[in-house]
């Protein structure tokens, strides 16, 4: 079971050798990769009613996460870095494309890319990209990506990419890179289980019955889009706020009884004051996970 670490970097602060330590203190730990996030842009109050906007505000500063993916390489020497999730359709396809083939070639091969939708309208806006048809886009955009990721020479005309007889310069070690997708509600899950390498079965605090039933609605599609689950990961998210060592280990299970392939556990919004605190929960997870 690979389990990785949500990079906390709304309470990790700004000082590079701190963010050095962290990384190669989890590599040590064992855990198979580091999940940054993206939120470009943020308001210092909510603009959106979703719950979890609270926490996206100027007063949690968020690093870019693929400059950050790219210092992590330069840090590190075997654990995997991905983002989970860029939110890909307010950004220009071919630049992510570009700096995700630089970033693999950086890390010697150990990337992946995590790409969603979003929620909020604002950084859509500022970064002047429609809000309003973005799930459209992202899927248009992921196969303007894995044609760049795959062919040094690359023709695409389609309704938002025109790319004629041009290509990337390195391209990726790997090709391609795989292409996991964050989903939440039911069309979005629909999609990663048509489009994606992978599912981020993300927002979903408990394994419960609504957690299940969305497991079901991706596996459902799957099957319709005549692909084999065996071939698709699924990774769920294990927060240290729910209780201790022993809840975190029984929250594994139920998530893998759900059919998670893989785990990320968060220590984001666990109540920890200090970097150290952070690192302590982070190495009773994966002490436990070695009995898992």
């Amino acid at each position: 079971m690979k389990f990785g670490i949500s990079y906390p970097d709304a309470e990790i602060g700004t000082d590079r050798i701190v963010i050095r330590d962290f990384a190669q203190a989890v590599e040590e730990m064992g855990y198979s990769h580091i999940s940054t996030h993206d939120h470009v842009i943020q308001s210092p109050t909510p603009r959106e009613s979703w719950e979890m906007a609270k926490f996206y505000t100027t007063d949690f500063p968020h690093h870019e996460p693929l400059t950050v993916m790219a210092f992590l390489a330069g840090v590190t020497e075997t654990i995997g870095i991905n983002p989970a999730i860029v939110i890909l359709p307010q950004r220009q396809t071919v630049l992510v494309a570009k700096q995700m083939a630089q970033i693999d070639v950086l890390s010697g091969g150990r990337s992946r890319f995590g790409a969603g939708i979003g929620w909020n309208s604002l950084e859509f806006e500022a970064l002047g990209m429609d809000f309003k048809n973005r799930g459209k886009r992202l899927e248009e955009q992921i196969e303007v990506l894995r044609l760049l990721w795959t062919q040094q020479v690359v023709t695409f005309s389609g309704k938002w990419h025109t790319i004629n007889e041009a290509g990337l310069a390195p391209m990726p070690i790997q090709r391609p890179p795989e292409i996991w997708l964050g989903a939440v509600s039911d069309v979005a899950v629909r999609r990663a289980a048509r489009l994606a390498d992978g599912w981020f079965m993300i927002s979903r605090l408990a394994p419960d019955d609504e957690s299940r039933r969305v497991a079901d609605v991706f596996r459902e599609a799957v099957l319709e889009a005549g692909r084999d689950m065996a071939d698709i990961g699924i990774e769920s998210m294990v927060y240290s706020k729910v209780g201790g060592p022993d809840d975190w280990i029984a929250d594994a299970r139920a998530w893998v009884d759900l059919g998670a392939t893989q785990l990320v556990f968060r220590t984001t919004e666990g109540g920890y004051e200090t970097f150290d605190q952070h690192l302590e929960a982070m190495r009773t997870f994966a002490e436990a996970m070695k009995d898992f």
